[in-house]
């Protein structure tokens, strides 16, 4: 009989956070509790990002396709920037999701800005892809912390509204083209405030770390 025989776990035995499985699993939750609460402040930062381009598009209607496409492009790659860099600190698939979120966003943001005469009806385009890619991600992503955070149907919700929005953008491109502007702008006001929400709700995190 070897020392190996007995039922003791070995500590040395890595575990996936977000595994069902292993005696390390407590600790690795814990790790990634953590590193969730650390960068919080990701989400309230896209929140705020995202309120500010559909406020820009609410308050400014008669913007230009132009001036549109700059402001989108702006928005998006800086999201998507904030999203890869949050994604350097998460675990298993929850991190791999995550930096699929920021670089579709990246490239929705480069394309933009290296198509600056884009037209209306592929702006809708790009938009209605962007929203849809990013909406299943936020949804993989809420499904895969649903033990670590509290309240993951706000980040649901978010994923369930983005795929909306870019579903109706996609099927009625022609009415969307006239009319879009409201409706990118209102989705982004609504996508904004449920991310800050979001990132507050990893901030209370916290309290059940100490």
């Amino acid at each position: 009989m070897t020392v190996d025989d007995t039922d003791e776990p070995r500590a040395d035995i890595p575990v996936e956070a977000g595994g069902d499985r292993g005696v390390d699993a407590p600790a690795a939750v814990a790790a990634l509790r953590a590193a969730i609460v650390g960068d919080w402040w990701t989400y309230v930062l896209r929140g705020f990002l995202a309120v500010a381009f559909g406020l820009t598009a609410l308050v400014w209607p008669e913007i230009t396709v132009i001036a549109l496409v700059a402001a989108f492009g702006a928005y998006v790659l800086v999201d998507g920037i904030v999203a890869v860099i949050f994604s350097l600190g998460g675990r298993g698939n929850v991190r791999w999701w995550t930096a699929m979120w920021g670089l579709v966003s990246v490239a929705a943001g480069a394309a933009a800005f290296l198509w600056p005469d884009i037209t209306a009806r592929a702006l809708v385009y790009l938009i209605a892809a962007w929203a849809v890619l990013t909406g299943v991600s936020e949804l993989v992503v809420a499904i895969a912390w649903r033990q670590e955070m509290r309240n993951e149907w706000v980040l649901i919700v978010t994923g369930i509204l983005s795929v909306v929005v870019g579903l109706v953008l996609a099927i009625y491109p022609v009415a969307a083209a006239l009319s879009f502007v409201v409706l990118i702008g209102a989705h982004a006001v609504v996508l904004g405030v449920l991310l800050v929400v979001v990132g507050f709700r990893l901030r209370d995190l916290r309290h059940d770390l100490v």
